[in-house]
């Protein structure tokens, strides 16, 4: 039986420049990035390598439509390498930018297309939370179906996953928040996960344990005392990708996709907002499994004696942080819950596939009408 699989070579750097040097940046690599860190850490290096600016196609997640004018405007570059240097978005569009022949997206993300790699992929991380640096896994917001559909497979991995923390220097506070969260949801649906093994939860326990420990620090020591542990969130994101790079995810995120493909709700807040009502759920419904493990390491962590009051403990953690606020206050409308749970149904069984236990449509009703 497979234990675990990490296909990305994995690079550390303290400074872009070492980054350009080390890899040898040119005129055959397309660099796909945002506008605030090209003029901050790629401007004056005066790079030969072609450049495209993703906030130029628009803000917020990617979108089919917006991955659809950035591969009509490079279809006629030649490029042998494609260097995403970003946030989720950037690193979800640059996966799709590797393969041959692609004219719509959708295509790929409905399997209408055989998948042909034909460029090499360096994912340069600048949050702490997707982990897609190492994952095989391209999420976007599919207009036309008001959701997000993923698309898995090896051939999206990155070849080259770099981290250099000077690139998050510039997080905003709420960014850094929602992205790690992010990474700490993914380190914990990884560990209950029914493909979670020993090996995998070595990567997921690590995770955890170092952005807790790294929030109870912020908390004691202020919002700005986070620049000082860049290095370390970088890291237990990557940890956290290659967990649930070997694992899957679950109803959490499955969960969040119609929050954030109808109302936009930034996917680690939107995540945030699932997480502890779907783990009640699990608790309730088989909490001598695997979920009796996470909860006695997560007590541990909190330093707290009683794992009956965990969920509470680690709301109050994160909201000391990142406020979680009423899904009505969102946007979300009494009518959006019934119509979340079917669409949770009907697309996204493969991350359901991975959860801890089966939760039914009627306790996803439950979930959102809990959180309204």
């Amino acid at each position: 039986m497979k234990q675990l699989k990490l296909l990305t070579e994995i690079h550390a750097f303290d400074s872009f420049k070492e980054f350009v040097y080390e890899f040898k940046i040119g005129k055959d690599d397309l660099l796909l990035t945002r506008s605030s860190i090209y003029n901050e850490f790629i401007k004056d290096l005066n790079l030969e390598c072609n450049i495209v600016l993703q906030n130029k196609y628009g803000n917020g997640e990617p979108s089919d439509e917006m991955i659809n004018e950035i591969i009509k405007d490079i279809q006629y570059i030649n490029y042998k390498r494609v260097i995403a240097i970003g946030g989720g978005t950037v690193i979800d569009i640059s996966k799709l930018l590797i393969f041959k022949d692609t004219k719509d997206c959708l295509d790929l993300f409905e399997r209408k297309v055989e998948l042909i790699k034909e460029k090499e992929l360096i994912v340069i991380p600048t949050t702490c939370g997707t982990g897609s640096e190492v994952t095989n896994i391209s999420i976007a917001e599919i207009k036309s179906k008001n959701t997000k559909l993923g698309l898995a497979s090896d051939e999206l991995t990155p070849d080259y996953a770099v981290l250099i923390p000077e690139l998050m220097k510039n997080l905003p506070f709420k960014v850094f928040m929602s992205s790690s969260v992010d990474a700490l949801i993914h380190a914990i649906e990884s560990f209950v996960s029914p493909k979670s093994n020993e090996f995998s939860e070595l990567f997921a326990i690590k995770a955890i344990e170092i952005i807790i420990k790294g929030y109870k620090e912020i908390i004691k020591n202020g919002i700005e005392y986070r620049k000082s542990l860049l290095k370390e969130f970088s890291i237990a994101s990557n940890y956290a990708g290659i967990a649930f790079g070997n694992t899957g995810v679950g109803a959490v995120h499955a969960m969040s996709y119609p929050l954030g493909g109808v109302y936009h709700v930034p996917h680690g807040e939107a995540n945030y907002h699932m997480f502890t009502e779907v783990f009640k759920v699990y608790n309730i419904k088989n909490p001598n499994g695997k979920i009796k493990e996470v909860n006695k390491l997560l007590a541990n962590i909190l330093e707290i004696d009683n794992e009956k009051d965990i969920y509470f403990e680690i709301e109050v953690l994160l909201n000391n942080l990142l406020n979680k606020k009423p899904l009505r206050e969102l946007g979300m409308k009494k009518e959006d819950i019934s119509e979340f749970a079917n669409s949770v149904i009907s697309t996204q069984q493969r991350l359901l596939a991975n959860n801890y236990v089966e939760i039914t449509e009627e306790e996803m009703i439950q979930i959102y009408t809990n959180l309204y």
